[in-house]
């Protein structure tokens, strides 16, 4: 059982501020090790459902936030920006689950430090009609090669707009979003044994046959409200990209895979716009 853990950091237990998400500073320091602690918890429990090996791509920020050392051990670790497939680098079909870790709410959500991808840049993704944040984008890669979403933790908004692409999928609620600055946390030794009992029942579950790839329907449209309309306009210069409103872009097509890889190029050529 091969099991590909994709590790943002907003959605960890007792994460409020983007201090502790963001380097350096002895508040990140402290978020770093709350996040390591629950992707090592979702480690543990894959293998005590039947894993046997683990692959975790640090998916936040600048991606490299987990002391390699101080992951459990039965792991690969892939870090650093630039990689082509972003949030899911690393994936391919000889994985049997996907597993989202600490995410978070799409912007204009309540959830916990809520954004899409770029919150300087993005306001809103729909996928087929229904407003999705990070892990409704991703698993479009998990279709496009065949393989199930299993787990995601983070807060209640989290959970609520994942279970609405992806109703089958082992849901853990570390926290609960008072506002998107705030949040009631279960403590942090609670949250990872909350995860590890998840993430041992989502392999469980693969392991039945219980759960399947995504069920996304194809051909899939993602509809993208940027920011500006010069954003918009940026973001036709790349194949496959229709303007569609002042302000938003469509992308579609069978080729789920092909659609993230669209959308984030779109997302690398706006930064262009946002730090000038």
């Amino acid at each position: 059982m091969h099991i590909f853990v994709s590790s943002d950091m907003e959605g960890t237990a007792g994460i409020v501020d983007w201090a502790q998400c963001r380097g350096p500073g002895p508040e990140y320091e402290i978020g770093r090790r709350l996040l390591l602690d629950e992707v090592n918890a979702a480690i543990s429990g894959a293998v005590a459902g039947g894993a046997t090996s683990v692959v975790v791509n640090d998916s936040h920020g600048v991606m490299a936030n987990l002391p390699p050392g101080e992951l459990a051990a039965e792991a690969r670790y892939i870090s650093g920006r630039h990689k082509p497939l972003y949030m899911m680098q690393g994936l391919d079909s000889s994985f049997d689950a996907v597993f989202f870790v600490s995410y978070h709410g799409s912007m204009g959500s309540n959830g916990v430090l809520s954004h899409t991808y770029n919150p300087r840049a993005v306001s809103a993704v729909r996928l087929n009609g229904t407003v999705v944040g990070e892990a409704g984008i991703n698993s479009l890669v998990a279709l496009g090669h065949g393989v199930p979403v299993a787990l995601v933790t983070g807060d209640q908004v989290t959970i609520a707009e994942t279970s609405a692409v992806l109703p089958d999928t082992q849901a853990v609620t570390v926290k609960e979003a008072i506002t998107r600055w705030s949040a009631d946390s279960l403590h942090p030794a609670a949250a990872c044994r909350a995860i590890y009992a998840g993430a041992q029942q989502a392999v469980e579950a693969v392991a039945r046959g219980e759960l399947g790839p995504p069920p996304i329907e194809l051909p899939a449209r993602l509809q993208v409200d940027w920011l500006t309309a010069d954003m918009a306009e940026m973001a036709t210069w790349i194949g496959g990209v229709t303007r569609t409103g002042d302000r938003t872009v469509e992308i579609g097509g069978d080729d789920p895979i092909g659609i993230y890889r669209s959308f984030v190029a779109a997302i690398a050529i706006t930064r262009s716009i946002v730090e000038t």
